[in-house]
């Protein structure tokens, strides 16, 4: 570097590096255990002893808090600190699995009601077709179901559509 480019770089160096800090304004308050808080974030409304300690417009914000009135807009809270942000993300995070884990068991279950809506219609529909139909018995052996055995099971078949097709 000559020493030209080294005398501006010294002139302005400084200047910017001092610029930015010149912007921010710092607070000062006391917390609900009495301890002296400085940030660069505006106290909650409930600090005690608040007033700005630095800045673009350093100003000494009152004792009192004033009085709320219908046209007094809310004052915002506090910034929340890592661990509440971290709390409140895994909060999110877990009634988003809830919430997919009962979605999920939802789908499940229409999806097993929609399979026994389509067994019970195949069902009626085999017994409604007058083919000949085998049951197995208490034995172990198979015998032709008679046409008494057909109506029952018909009946059966229909109530059990009605309750699994609603």
């Amino acid at each position: 570097m000559t020493s030209k480019s080294c005398f501006i770089f010294a002139l302005f160096f400084p200047l910017t590096v001092a610029l930015p800090s010149a912007q921010a304004e710092t607070y000062q308050w006391k917390d609900s255990n009495g301890q002296t808080v400085v940030s660069d974030y505006p106290p909650p409304s409930t600090a005690k002893g608040r007033r700005s300690i630095g800045g673009v417009k350093p100003t000494v914000v009152s004792e009192a808090l004033p009085e709320k009135t219908a046209d007094t807009p809310k004052i915002p809270e506090a910034p929340k600190n890592i661990a509440e942000k971290d709390l409140e993300f895994k909060k999110r995070q877990q009634e988003s699995r809830e919430k997919a884990d009962k979605q999920a068991k939802e789908q499940a279950a229409q999806k097993d009601k929609s399979e026994n809506c389509d067994r019970a219609r195949r069902n009626l529909v085999a017994l409604e077709s007058n083919q000949p139909i085998n049951t197995v018995g208490a034995d172990g052996e198979r015998s032709a179901m008679d046409a008494a055995q057909r109506a029952l099971e018909i009946e059966r078949a229909r109530k059990l559509l009605a309750e699994s097709c609603q």
